[in-house]
Formats: C-alpha cells, structure tokens, sequence
C-alpha cells in the first residue's frame, strides 16, 4: 500500500492503538519553554516522578525574555518568576537547560533546526502551538497542550488521535519580492483560519522545492494558521545540506546511516491524501494583513475587500476588525502611515530574514518616526549577523540589532506597541492586543517590513528592488 510522508512517520512511531480510542505515540524530541512547562513539573513532582528520558528534552526560555540587558536581571517579576522556574526545574529533572546568555540559547524553533536537533523523521512535540515549525526538516512535529507535556516527561509518549492528511502543492515559480510568508498569507488569505482543521499539510511543488531551509521553516511555522495540526515538507538535499555539520546532526558513518533512511522519507508517488489543493506561484504577490486574524490578508497592491455578499454574522466581525484597525472596507493600504516595524520572531527571527531586510535597507535610511525592532531568532542567527557585516549595513542605515527571544511576537515582555499604534510585523499572528493592548499588528515579509521601515508607510517592496 502506498503511504504519505506523514504514514511513514506516524506508523514508525506508534507504540499501541487503543482499541475505538487515540494512538499511544512516541516521541522522539521535546521542546519545553517556560510559558507551558511549570504546571507540567509540579505535576510529576506531585506523583514523585521523574522524566522517562531526559536525553531527549531541551529547556530554553524564549517569550519571556527581554532582547536588551540580558545580563542583568529581569525587571518584570512574572517574566522573572517564569524564566528562573525554568531553570530550577531543568536542573531538578536533569533536564539540557540553554539559560538566557547562554550561546545555545534563543527562540526554540529557531535553535532546534539549527543547532541539529531538529531531524527528518522524528516526532517533535512543545508546549507551544507554532511547534509545527519543526516539520520543515521533514518531521512531525505538533504543538501540546502543559498536561500533554506532563505525559511526554512521564513517558515520552503522547495519546493522539490521528489526523488527516491534506497535500498542498504550489506550482510554478515565485515572483520578484514574493517570500515564503507571502505564500503562507496567500494560502490563509484562501484557505482561511480554519481552512486546514483536522489535516496534517504536506507542502509539494516547484516553488516550495525552490525554497530555502529558512523558507520553509516560514512556511511550516504557519500551518498552525490556517487550523492545520501541523506542516512538513519532504527532506531532499536542502534539508541534507543544511544540516551537515550542525551541532547536533550525526557525524561519520552515523551521518551515512541517518542519510539512507532520510531519503526513504517521501510521499509515494501513487499516496492518496485525503484533501489535494493546489495554487500557482505566479499567483502570489506580496501580501499584507490589514484585519485581526491572519487570514484577513490581501496583495498589498490591493484594497480591503468589501461586505458585499456577506452574511450576518460574518459582516459584523468584519465590521469589528475593521473598527479595531482603523481602516475601512475597499481603501488601500498603500501609502498609510506605520509606526513601528518588527523583524524576529520564530516565522522570520532567522539569518536569510536578516539579509532579505539588509538587502532592501542598503544605502537607505530608516525613517526618522519608526520604531524599528529587529530581533534575531538566536544568538546563532546574532553572530552570523555580524559575521556576514549585516550589522554594519543595518546601523549605517539607522537600525540596531537588539538581543534573541521572542520579542514583540507577542505582549509578553518589555517589547510591546503602544495601543492605537501600528506596527508591521514579520510575526504569526495579528489579534487584538496580540503585540500589545491596542497594537494594530499588519502582518508582512521581511521585504514588506523593511520598506516600511524605510518610507515610513506601506510600501510595496518591489518599487524599491
């Protein structure tokens, strides 16, 4: 029987299926941060357990911590409190703890790829919903919920319930200043936030064969937006390459190993999926969110669609979201006034996300009322940055880079938008509040947030290519 990259994996990793219930999975990697983990420790320590295989669990904080002064202590008591639980907790269980200021240390979907941690074939699990990151290498990897995290210590299984399978394919070739996060909002923008609920996305195509690791790290990380369960794409000799030499990959006659199985891990030709879609690449232009969830997406070079034909229920969401922003029914965005940009998080926190911004700042200035926020995913990505003399272009452009975490991704540290304000943000989600009480997140590319930055308005990035 033909089976999908997605059968592969899950079948190698059952342990039991109970009978008319969940799958008894096991799990080869766990990522824990300090937002989901504390109740997940004190519960083993209440049953006087200890972790079934600590080898395979890696603590690093990441929401919490500030991106400046990271040597001092944390000003915020809660964002204090979280982050030194952690560390306790790591070092009760004898658990890998990649502190604040350690080198290892940064977003825990930037590291775990790039450190090698992150492998074809495994089965991922963290506390934290865009864990779906991880499925880019080739993986399954899915976000849990703390009691879920407490079983995984427990026993480095998981009960799940098996998804259904969906293939997404993108034909074709992208366009000039269309990025991987201009097709995840491409595909949000058709699909819509529940598009994908119930399914597990493998990405196939050209253009997503064409795509960078980084690229389809973006792609996957946004799975989790459009109701997937999660994302993956087929390992092939980009996913190879990249992780030859990492950290963590194997090395010598391991890697050999590793290697002949990896290229096992594909779709076989005649898999059925339950759902196919499919798009065309030249289709997709830069995009950008102008409501409250990330499907309410458009070309930048379009206008905020109209009510027109819209039900009850559905026009006064609109209506809410578009009273939220600021911003009404068949306007364009471009031309509108930002005040603040941020470049980071766990969707475009990594090195390419840092050229691609670069690339459109050289020899430009930063508009002199932005706010620019740019926050490396890692202190890994950080060095590479001045490695490369990316630093040097961004400061001679009026922009600092600031210290890895998870940044103004979200309002739980010291980098929050103002209320009323907008921001244009390279992050995953555009909530009410979602980067701050009040903050108008306009979700975009790092070519997108990088014009901005620059005009000091929407702009779209090919006028400046």
């Amino acid at each position: 029987m033909a089976n999908t990259l997605f059968d592969k994996i899950w079948d190698a990793h059952v342990v039991q299926q109970v009978e008319e219930g969940p799958t008894q999975l096991y799990i080869d990697r766990l990522y824990c941060h300090e937002v989901t983990s504390p109740q997940a420790f004190s519960g083993l320590r209440a049953r006087g357990l200890k972790c079934f295989r600590p080898d395979k669990i890696y603590c690093m904080p990441d929401h919490n911590t500030p991106t400046h002064d990271q040597d001092k202590p944390i000003e915020d008591p809660v964002s204090k409190a979280q982050v030194d639980t952690l560390a306790r907790n790591a070092e009760e269980f004898g658990l890998t703890h990649f502190g604040m200021m350690n080198k290892k240390n940064g977003i825990i979907h930037v590291v775990g790829p790039e450190r090698g941690l992150t492998l074809p074939g495994m089965t991922i699990v963290c506390g934290d919903s865009h864990t779906s990151t991880h499925g880019a290498m080739g993986a399954i990897a899915f976000g849990i919920g703390t009691s879920e995290v407490e079983m995984v210590m427990a026993s480095q299984c998981i009960l799940q319930a098996r998804p259904k399978t969906m293939r997404i394919t993108i034909d074709g070739q992208l366009g000039k200043g269309v990025t991987a996060k201009d097709v995840a909002l491409y595909m949000m923008e058709k699909m819509t936030t529940s598009g994908a609920t119930g399914y597990f996305v493998e990405y196939a195509g050209e253009a997503v064969r064409g795509l960078t690791m980084e690229g389809r790290l973006t792609l996957c990380n946004l799975s989790i937006e459009m109701g997937a369960r999660g994302g993956m794409v087929a390992p092939d000799e980009v996913t190879f390459e990249y992780l030859k030499g990492r950290e963590y990959a194997p090395k010598g006659e391991e890697w050999e190993k590793a290697l002949a199985y990896w290229k096992t891990l594909r779709s076989d030709e005649d898999a059925v999926f339950d759902k196919e879609v499919r798009y065309d690449a030249a289709d997709i232009q830069p995009m950008i969110t102008y409501g409250t969830n990330p499907g309410m997406g458009m070309a930048i070079t379009d206008r905020i669609p109209l009510t027109d034909g819209m039900g009850e229920v559905e026009k006064a969401s609109f209506d809410k979201s578009m009273q939220y922003m600021g911003f009404r029914p068949g306007e364009s965005l471009l031309g509108k006034p930002v005040d603040y940009v941020f470049l980071g998080a766990c969707t475009n926190g990594r090195i390419e996300d840092f050229r691609a911004f670069a690339s459109l700042v050289k020899g430009r200035k930063k508009a002199d009322h932005i706010t620019a926020w740019l926050v490396p995913g890692s202190w890994m990505v950080e060095e590479q940055i001045r490695q490369e003399g990316l630093d040097r272009i961004l400061s001679e452009a009026g922009f600092e880079i600031r210290q890895p975490g998870c940044s103004a991704c979200l309002a739980m540290n010291d980098d929050k938008i103002p209320a009323g304000k907008y921001s244009v943000s390279t992050s995953n989600r555009n909530f009410e509040g979602r980067q701050g009480p009040g903050a108008r997140t306009l979700l975009a590319s790092p070519l997108t947030a990088a014009a901005a930055a620059v005009t000091g308005v929407i702009t779209d990035p090919r006028t400046l290519m």
